[in-house]
């Protein structure tokens, strides 16, 4: 007979189980909100001229900070994020890959597939041509 460290027996598995949690959640709720509220309270409230200018690391600005910014640095960021992410889905793979068999590397091509064929539609648009 073999005792896993992680195996539960499965009449352990009932909603009891799940009451700490709960009373963990509420108490960590209350907890925030009376934190929130007791700053709000008693904390200072001197507004003052000085104290409602606003600053960027202890300079004063410069200047409308409204000022149209082109796009194509927020699309490259959300690009990056967005890629970088579908790489992090290769590691199961890789740990799992004499399991998984053929039919894992079929699906693995698979999701290649359609990573490059979303690759090839943001070349395709322009999404990362810097000339304008």
């Amino acid at each position: 007979m073999h005792l896993y460290f992680l195996q539960v027996a499965p009449d352990l598995n009932n909603t009891s189980n799940y009451l700490p949690i709960g009373i963990q959640l509420i108490f960590a709720i209350v907890l925030i909100g009376g934190i929130i509220v007791l700053t709000h309270l008693f904390g200072p409230k001197r507004k003052t001229a000085d104290k409602l200018v606003n600053f960027e690391s202890g300079i004063e600005s410069q200047g409308n900070a409204r000022q149209p910014m082109a796009i194509k640095y927020f699309l490259v960021a959300i690009l990056f994020v967005l890629f970088d992410v579908e790489v992090i889905f290769f590691y199961p793979y890789a740990v799992n890959f004499r399991q998984l068999g053929w039919h894992g590397f079929m699906a693995v091509i698979l999701f290649v597939g359609f990573f490059l064929a979303g690759f090839l539609y943001i070349l395709k648009k322009g999404a990362l041509k810097w000339e304008d």
